[in-house]
């Protein structure tokens, strides 16, 4: 059994071409979008301090040598927030940064070591203002691929349509017959055992170690996300405060987050926020994803105290990110998100 040839083998490439000319074509259009609309575009250094301080997000690690031989811990970032956020502190308003982001252990047909995002705020608007952008977006891109469905392993979505509105707790609700906000204090503390209790109930799995977010995680993908963006988009908002960790409090309820992601066929696409602003709370819930980073992998990522101090002075914003290569994936009815990177990182 012989080898598949590699990307660069000339009709391998022939194969891959039109599908990456739409990518070029799309990338042009939401340049313009933004453009039209006064943001900015910005270059952030992927070299950071902090990778980011997600619990289950991991990072290429690197060093810096310095002309005396010194040397320091960097990483490759995994996505451009920090340093955009630094650049709102600044007294940016309208920002978008596009370019390559870096995630360890992650490689499959939705995932890549190296990819694209597009990422996006607006100071002083609320994180709704981004769920227009997103419906938007979607149209704009089936528009230069000249498609009139996404569509991704037999499940399709109209790019075209108003992306369907439903809350975490509804999905849990409809999909699981779960009643998620029953395990969530009014400060946001979670109820493991409350939680356990209702997957067993619903006939799922679950291990003796589950914490609260590993259960809410298997529902999610067990039985909430296949489901999402069919037909048309959905944007999946009001996350549980313990699942939001750079999101504010709901004014509506302190139990849940100003956050959302958007869905087509059945793959995620955005994540957005209505940005937490207290340096304080921040450091508390980053300390707290790292502890569980630690449980789990036995690792911990530092802390970027300049972005602490730099969120102390950030203004209300709203923000979020958006991965461009599936963005493409779909408007192309490509089958992997290889198929539409045009120099793919060689597999291990």
């Amino acid at each position: 059994m012989t080898s598949a040839s590699p990307w660069w083998t000339p009709h391998v490439h022939a194969d891959r071409r039109p599908r990456l000319m739409q990518r070029n074509a799309i990338a042009a259009s939401l340049r313009d979008w933004f453009a039209s609309r006064d943001f900015i575009e910005v270059e952030t250094a992927a070299l950071q301090v902090s990778p980011g301080n997600e619990a289950h997000l991991a990072a290429f690690a690197t060093e810096s040598v310095g002309p005396d031989g010194t040397r320091a811990p960097l990483y490759l970032h995994t996505s451009p927030e920090f340093a955009c956020k630094k650049l709102l502190a600044a007294g940016e308003v309208r920002i978008f940064s596009f370019g390559p982001v870096y995630r360890n252990r992650e490689r499959g047909a939705l995932h890549h070591p190296e990819f694209t995002m597009l990422e996006w705020y607006r100071v002083g608007e609320t994180y709704e203002s981004l769920m227009g952008d997103c419906a938007d977006l979607l149209a704009l891109a089936a528009t230069r691929a000249s498609a009139s469905r996404f569509s991704f392993r037999g499940r399709d979505c109209d790019p075209f349509a108003e992306p369907e509105r439903l809350t975490v707790a509804e999905a849990f609700a409809r999909h699981a017959g779960i009643d998620l906000l029953a395990t969530v204090s009014a400060d946001g503390a979670t109820d493991r055992d409350a939680l356990h209790a209702a997957l067993v109930s619903a006939g799922l799995r679950t291990a003796p170690d589950d914490s609260w977010a590993d259960l809410f995680s298997r529902v999610m993908v067990e039985k909430i996300e296949p489901f999402l963006g069919q037909g048309r988009a959905t944007i999946l908002c009001e996350y549980p405060l313990a699942e939001a960790a750079l999101a504010q409090p709901s004014p509506r309820d302190p139990r849940v987050a100003e956050r959302f992601e958007l869905y087509c066929c059945g793959v995620e696409l955005a994540n957005g926020f209505g940005e937490l602003t207290d340096a304080n709370e921040q450091r508390r819930r980053f300390i707290l994803d790292m502890d569980e980073k630690e449980r789990v992998y036995g690792e911990r990522y530092p802390l970027d105290e300049d972005f602490l101090a730099a969120l102390a002075i950030m203004p209300q914003a709203s923000g979020i990110a958006l991965g461009f290569d599936r963005l493409v994936m779909l408007a192309t009815g490509a089958r992997t998100i290889e198929d539409v990177i045009w120099t793919p990182v060689a597999a291990s």
